[in-house]
């Protein structure tokens, strides 16, 4: 084992040396927030204070829950840093065209047009910030009053902007403070700056030329498209390395030869600690329709704006913090199954023995999840609302960054819950790894990986409500990416690699040295990978290069997902008792096809840099997320859960015509989501992306059309198949543990009963 160990030790020495480098240019290089920002006659129009307090204001109101900025956040207002840099624009040619042409921008000859584009770009592109001050010429300060006009009016209750905000799904009154609305446009203008500055000696902006503008020249860089070229390349020759190493390798056998006759866990007894975890997967179930129920709400808001049905319910529930609570309770009820798995294994690992007050510490830990749950979310209520004061709204409200957007308060409280957890989970495999023999090395990765669930989450912490927000994207990807989708990933394979070898389905050694190659080879791309979320967030140009490299990494392990998912599929009929592991090992072969499609097919085509040009902030980056987020992790926390019930419930069995309808429903509803709305919405939007620009793809003129609405609509019928699977899945649930009891099917299906194999023949 030695060589895979230290292929996974070079592996986190190297890309972590990489990701902590790169970081730090982050820091150095991110866009400076000026000074003082006044008019050509010194009269001062904004201050490096207004600009940072309207950052903190616009956290109050949602973040990046109401719109985007850079392209992170939600996707049915417009990103307000293209939208705003384009109204501006637009407002410049009209006052220019005016003064000097003394007529409309349309009406203009190309050789006026060719004299007004010299100026603009001059205004624009070269607006450096100079002594730490940046100086508007007589015109721009003209559109950019008229603009900073416009959205005053926006976010008030202006009646005149009524069917805008309808059509953005904005409520009334979002900002009811003229003085807090004035700060929250020096952010807004801030990132519009950004985005249309040179940085000092060079012809590409802060935001690598990002949003695509036409008017100022904000389109691909060389170094875009060349970097998206060698991202394919190196896609193309690891895939053809992984598959030349498999065609060559040895092949062995994985499956252990001498299977149990029977399940070894049927005569496990259950420990104080692992019956107290019913809460915990009760809460999940819960959790997950409350998620399913605030989907469909977003979902309508995006035709309807702020009615539900007629029902005025944006009043109440504004579309802000109905996205604020639909993430975070995901988020929520696939860490806490997680959570319980970890803590289901615990004992099992440690012989079928509790440590000393292991129950007391498991319901101590849930208790401080409902706190975290219910104070985030009470919090984030009265924030959005404008009920607390501003300088609590980080803390106790909203910080408004999309996946951390719990207050602080909360997020430290959630950090010292996964340190309660850690704790529980080292006093029972601390012990089982001083005894340990043949599955040493296996507990040794599993312990890393709960390590590292524990700890990474506190990247969330390394950065305040008036930290820069390219560094602040920074550390959020930490705990996206590397939280969710990095350890988690280790966690996830390598709990059910230990799963199976409990069960004597596999040979420890086997299932290790599988465990540590794909640990490797996930880590070797999610890592660095990383930034490839980074590429237009006022980062240097190494981070693209760095990120659209190894970011197409990520994508190798997963043309093995066919090969994975044959494999745990093939576990259920090796003998005759793992047939009753049908439905737990029927959703993570679900997690294996949207690995394949929702992560690594929709994940690659908004990966290169080119492609992301385009469609960041668009409905493309929604498709990815809803078919790995749910397909993948959703999946494999539903398919843990159903592990930890039958175990549970050894007496009892699935009532197959709910799990089946459960199982096919879920994924069905996800797919056609995805197929007949997110997706040709996402490709629509990014043709108008290309040919137009970004602030067209967003606005209202392309996001209201007849054809847009119609497929916003048909994704009810996904939606309603989806809803109906989970519920047929809160059934099964309910009737496995004789809450409410269903009679079966009469059907006798010998495939799904643990039939003895001299009786089998005979049936």
């Amino acid at each position: 084992m030695k060589k895979y160990w230290l292929l996974l030790m070079i592996v986190l020495i190297g890309t972590f040396t990489i990701l902590g480098f790169y970081g730090s240019e982050i820091y150095r290089q991110a866009p400076p927030i000026f000074t003082t920002l006044k008019t050509i006659e010194g009269k001062t129009v904004y201050t490096k204070k207004d600009i940072l307090d309207g950052q903190v204001i616009w956290q109050s109101i949602g973040g990046q829950e109401i719109g985007s900025i850079w392209g992170h956040g939600a996707y049915q207002a417009p990103d307000w840093t293209a939208d705003w840099l384009h109204r501006e624009l637009v407002n410049y040619q009209e006052i220019y065209s005016h003064k000097y042409f003394k007529k409309s921008f349309a009406q203009t000859s190309e050789m006026e047009k060719m004299i007004l584009k010299s100026a603009i770009l001059k205004d624009y592109r070269e607006a450096r910030a100079i002594n730490d001050e940046v100086t508007f010429s007589v015109i721009r300060y003209e559109a950019f009053m008229l603009t900073k006009n416009y959205y005053i009016d926006l976010f008030s209750n202006s009646p005149n902007m009524k069917s805008t905000r309808i059509a953005y799904a904005i409520s009334d009154d979002v900002l009811p403070q003229l003085e807090r609305r004035e700060k929250m446009m020096a952010f807004f203008f801030w990132s519009t700056w950004a985005a249309s500055t040179n940085r000092p000696d060079q012809n590409i902006t802060y935001t690598n030329n990002w949003p695509h503008e036409p008017i100022i020249n904000n389109v691909p860089t060389g170094n875009n498209v060349f970097w998206s070229i060698m991202s394919v390349v190196i896609l193309l020759a690891a895939l053809g390395a992984l598959i030349w190493y498999y065609a060559f390798k040895k092949e062995e056998d994985e499956i252990e030869s001498n299977l149990p006759k029977k399940d070894p866990l049927l005569e496990f007894k259950l420990t104080p600690s692992m019956k107290a975890l019913w809460k915990y997967w009760a809460t999940v179930v819960l959790l997950f329709v409350i998620q399913i129920t605030l989907g469909g709400i977003i979902a309508h808001y995006t035709v309807e704006g702020q009615d539900f049905y007629g029902f005025p319910l944006s009043k109440y529930l504004p579309y802000s913090l109905a996205r604020t609570w639909h993430l975070q309770v995901a988020l929520f009820w696939i860490a806490t199954s997680f959570l319980a798995a970890g803590l289901f294994l615990a004992p099992i690992i440690n012989g079928g023995k509790d440590p000393k007050y292991q129950r007391l510490g498991v319901n101590i830990l849930f208790g401080a999840l409902l706190v975290v749950v219910a104070g985030s979310m009470i919090g984030e209520y009265l924030a959005i609302h404008q009920l607390m004061k501003l300088d609590l709204s980080f803390w106790f409200g909203i910080q408004g960054y999309e996946y951390v957007d719990l207050g602080r308060v909360w997020q430290i409280l959630l950090l010292a819950g996964l340190g309660i957890w850690l704790t529980l989970m080292l006093r029972c495999i601390v012990p089982a790894l001083k005894i340990a023999s043949d599955t040493k090395q296996l507990l040794f990765l599993f312990t890393a990986s709960t390590v590292a669930i524990a700890t990474f989450y506190g990247g969330g912490l390394f950065y305040g409500a008036r930290t820069h927000i390219s560094i602040m994207e920074f550390w959020r990807w930490w705990v996206v990416h590397l939280w969710v989708e990095g350890f988690f990933e280790v966690f996830t394979t390598v709990s059910l690699a230990f799963i199976f070898v409990k069960l004597g389905l596999l040979k420890s050694r086997s299932a290790t040295k599988a465990s540590l190659l794909s640990t490797s080879l996930f880590l070797l791309g999610g890592i660095p990978g990383t930034f490839h979320h980074l590429y237009f967030s006022g980062t240097p140009l190494p981070v693209m290069a760095i990120g659209a490299c190894f970011s197409a990494l990520e994508v190798v392990p997963l043309v093995l997902i066919g090969m994975e998912a044959f494999h745990t599929y093939r576990m259920q009929s090796l003998t005759s008792w793992t047939k009753n592991y049908k439905w737990p090992i029927t959703f993570f072969v679900g997690v294996s096809f949207w690995n394949l499609v929702g992560a690594g097919i929709f994940g690659f085509l908004i990966n290169p840099p080119i492609a992301l040009f385009y469609m960041q902030g668009i409905n493309t980056t929604a498709v990815h997320a809803h078919g790995a987020t749910f397909g993948v992790y959703g999946m494999l926390s539903l398919g843990l859960i159903l592990v930890i019930v039958q175990t549970t419930f050894k007496e009892r069995k699935w009532n197959n015509r709910f799990m089946g309808f459960a199982f096919w429903g879920l994924n069905i509803g996800l797919a056609l989501m995805i197929l007949l709305s997110l997706l040709p919405i996402g490709l629509i939007q990014a043709q108008a992306s290309i040919s137009t620009g970004l602030w067209y793809a967003r606005g209202s003129e392309l996001m209201q059309s007849e054809l847009i609405q119609k497929l916003r609509w048909a994704r009810a019928l996904g939606d309603i198949v989806f809803a109906l699977g989970s519920f047929s899945l809160a059934i099964a649930l309910l009737d496995r543990t004789g809450i409410i009891k269903i009679q079966e099917s009469k059907s006798y299906d010998f495939l799904d009963e643990a039939i003895p194999d001299e009786e089998l023949i005979v049936k």
